[in-house]
Parts: C-alpha cells; structure tokens; sequence
C-alpha cells in the first residue's frame, strides 16, 4: 500500500509540481532570489568604489588601502554572484532547450573563456571579468534607474579600462616569446580586437563622463574616422586602414600598456599585410586603392611613430632614419607651393626607404620590390633598363627624334 500511495503521488506530479516551484525560487531570473542578490552586491560594489575613490582625494594611506580592500572584497563578491547567475540560469535554460538565441550566445562565449584557464590564465581573468562585467551592464542600462546607471557606468568604465589595459600588456609581453609567424599573428589580431572593443564600446562613455579631457579632444579626429568603419561590410582593405586607425588612437590612449616597441611590430604587420595585398590583387582599382593604404601607412609608421623612437637596438638605424627624416622634412616644404609636386617626392622618398629594407631579402620580397620599381619608372625616379632597373638620378620621358 505504502509503493501503491508513492505511485499515486507521482502519476499526480506533486514531487514534479514542488521541484518546479523550488527551481524558480533557486534558479536565478531578473525577479528571482539570485537577480536580488546580484542587486544588493553590486550596490555593495558601487558603495565601496565610491569610499575608494574618495579615499584616494586625501592623503591618508592607511584610509587608503583600507578603501581598497573594501572595495576589492565587495568587487569580487559582486562578480561571484553574476557567475552563479550564468551557470545556474542560462545553463538549464540551455540544457531544457528553453534558452533564447541571445543566453544560447551567452554561455557559448562563456565557455569559450573559461576554456583559456588551463593554457592562458591571465587572459582568461581578465576576459572572464569583462565578460561578467558586460552582462550586468546590460541589465543596469535595461533597468531604467537612471541614479543607478549613472552611479554604475563610474565603476564598469573604470574597471573595464583597467582589464583593457592588463590585456594589452599580457598580449605585449607575449611577443616577446620566441613564437612562430602564426603564433605571433594570432597576437596581433587579439591586440588589434581588444583596442577595437576598448574603443567601440568604453572610450565613448569616457569621453561623455569626461568630455573636458585633452587628450579626448586630441583623439576626437581619429575616433570620428575609426566610426566610419563600424558600419557595412569591410574587405581586406578597409581591415588594414581601421587597425590603422587603431594603432594611432592607441599611441595616445596605451603608453604604457602598449609599449612604442610593440606598436612598432604592429605597423609593421600592416605594412606586410599591405604589400602582400598588393602583389595578390589582380584588380587594377584595387591594387591602386592597396598602394595609396601603403603610403598612407609608410606616413603613419615614419612620422607619428619612428620620429617619437629614442632608443634603437643599432645606431646605424638611427642615422638612416635620421637621414630619412631630412629628406622628408625637405619634400614637406612643397606640401603649401606645389601639392602633386609634392604628393610625387613623397611616394619616391617612402618607397624608395621601404626598398633598401626590402632588398635585404629580394627572394621573399621580389614580387613587392618589382611593383615598386615600376611605381619609381612612372614618378621618373628609376629608369628601366632591359631585365633591371637603377635608381640612380631622376628621369624623365623624352620624345626620341629619328
């Protein structure tokens, strides 16, 4: 009788009908007990930074560090319970294929982080962060508090800058390994998509929250051209120009997270990704579009960033750009009296540079230096002699009378 009533209570559902009742008290959602306990540590966390933040106006230490590791407790307990919430919530919604495309999305990128944990665990802190971070985000900007977002943005900005910045930094001292070529290309790319995330998404609260700060007003330029390629869809071209458009808005905003030596390899990946573009394209308007993006990058590498360089691995290095650097100051002058004239000297000047670099290695550059060596015929820089060419003087096309 006793199995015969335990059946009886099951073909009813009431154990089926508890445990659902049971999960929705447990099983966190915006109303339920875990989407409370995310809103009680987070105001816990905005609170705390606060204190810190002032804290770090006085010059009391001990007040200081005291602010600080109030904060870090709460900040840690905060993030603690959005993880609780993606692993208990979005996890059974996706395991009862109840989840939506968004939460599928979610935990897809979710473990796709917490995968890095046993190879890269600095990059996984740092993106697990920001990841917790960013779903919260939404939630506070959905909330329509507008005390609250505001209070929030104060934290979220300053925490994401930092693990922005930390992840540049892991990436920079990473290239400093004896890596392979495609190893050091994944590098790049992570470093060209973490400046891109950093400025796509933080830079313009930043720049609302602090819209008086020069070195903002300094990058209001660079940033209106990076938007421009945050819309359509981008070919091989328009990729090299806006981690162009990057790496000059990071030599204002990472100093330091991103040292001159590390933006110096990045230039110099576009510039072989670039020539490589080049030689590889079969379209005329194409290629054409290619070598203007070349020397416009050849400007960018020389001046904004070479002319800044003070220590040089080889003084030779160093008196070759210092010679370099003459000669562009001398084609410059024509820029206001005379500007194809001008648009001219500066196209031989930089591939003329780029070829003496080049030539070190004719066999893997051969292809690039025969394209720039026809470039230097139409400018009337080189003459084209039978299976070669010199660069010696300056020449002209002249009618040859019978």
């Amino acid at each position: 009788m006793e199995e015969r009533s335990l059946r009886v209570y099951q073909e009813r559902t009431f154990f089926s009908k508890l445990t659902k009742t049971i999960t929705k008290l447990l099983i966190p959602t915006k109303i339920g007990i875990n989407g409370m306990l995310i809103s009680i540590k987070r105001n816990n966390a905005i609170k705390a930074y606060e204190t810190y933040v002032n804290a770090e106006d006085t010059n009391d230490q001990a007040k200081q560090e005291a602010a600080n590791k109030k904060f870090e407790d709460t900040y840690a307990l905060y993030l603690e319970s959005i993880d609780k919430y993606i692993l208990d919530s979005i996890y059974k919604k996706v395991k009862n294929d109840t989840a939506t495309e968004f939460e599928k999305n979610a935990l897809s990128q979710y473990y796709s982080i917490v995968h890095l944990k046993e190879t890269e665990y600095l990059e996984y802190k740092y993106k697990k962060q920001m990841y917790l971070l960013n779903i919260d985000y939404e939630t506070v900007e959905n909330s329509n508090k507008p005390q609250l977002i505001e209070k929030y943005k104060n934290l979220f900005t300053s925490q994401m800058e930092g693990l922005y910045k930390g992840l540049l930094k892991h990436y920079s001292i990473k290239l400093a390994d004896n890596l392979s070529s495609g190893a050091k290309d994944e590098i790049y790319n992570k470093i060209f998509s973490t400046l891109e995330g950093y400025i796509e998404n933080i830079l313009p609260l930043k720049m609302k929250q602090d819209p008086e700060n020069t070195t903002y007003k300094n990058i209001l330029e660079e940033y209106q051209n990076f938007e421009k390629f945050t819309v359509g869809k981008l070919d091989q071209n328009d990729n090299i120009e806006k981690n162009m458009v990057l790496l000059a808005l990071s030599r204002k905003l990472f100093t330091h997270s991103l040292p001159l030596i590390v933006a110096e390899q990045c230039y110099e990946k576009l510039l072989q990704d670039t020539r490589s573009l080049i030689v590889d394209t079969k379209v005329a308007r194409k290629q054409e579009k290619a070598y203007s993006l070349l020397i416009t990058l050849m400007e960018e590498y020389n001046v904004k960033l070479l002319s800044t360089k003070i220590y040089w691995d080889k003084p030779s290095e160093r008196e070759e750009y210092k010679a370099f650097w003459k000669e562009y100051k001398e084609v410059a002058k024509g820029k206001d009296t005379n500007y194809i004239e001008y648009i001219q000297q500066k196209q031989i000047l930089f591939l003329k540079n780029d070829l003496k670099k080049l030539r070190k290695d004719t066999n893997k550059y051969y292809r690039i230096i025969q394209f720039y060596c026809n470039k230097l015929v139409e400018l009337g820089a080189m003459r084209l002699i039978k299976n070669s060419y010199t660069s010696e003087g300056n020449y002209i096309k002249t009618k040859v009378s019978a």
